[in-house]
């Protein structure tokens, strides 16, 4: 789909579609591939907080969006599932401008039931500062047979 005529942009709308929560930042996946995903979220009135930053849970979402998509495109989904369990985050800097996410990963050659993925996201600002990191963690099962 992302080599399609829109198809990041509708890729990224499918992706609010199955959750809609993602749709308050109105993201943008610039890439995607097996262990790393880029997103943009734009600066606009909806994600600031009161001193015209934007808000730190705003980010938070920009971090889970990029872990969970790149997950989801990394693991072997016949198999595998997978489900956030927490988010260790800083607040580096604050973010005044759109905001560019990368998650990525080395991806494992073999995927274990029951374990806990890290996925380090790193969020910059239109001048290429760092201004936010998250470390998500994802855990991920086997499926069961049926």
């Amino acid at each position: 789909m992302m080599m399609l005529p829109f198809g990041n942009w509708l890729f990224s709308k499918a992706v609010c579609l199955k959750a809609p929560y993602f749709s308050t930042i109105k993201p943008y996946i610039k890439e995607l591939k097996p262990g790393s995903c880029k997103a943009i979220m734009p600066k606009r009135r909806a994600v600031l907080n009161h001193i015209g930053t934007v808000h730190a849970i705003a980010q938070c979402n920009l971090a889970e969006l990029c872990a969970g998509v790149m997950v989801d495109a990394t693991i072997p989904n016949k198999t595998h599932r997978w489900i956030p369990r927490g988010m260790n985050v800083q607040y580096l800097q604050k973010a005044t401008s759109d905001l560019s996410a990368i998650a990525e990963i080395h991806v494992p050659a073999v995927w274990q039931d029951k374990q806990d993925l890290i996925v380090p996201v790193e969020i910059f600002d239109n001048g290429g500062n760092l201004v936010f990191h998250a470390d998500v963690t994802i855990y991920i099962t086997a499926k069961k047979a049926h």
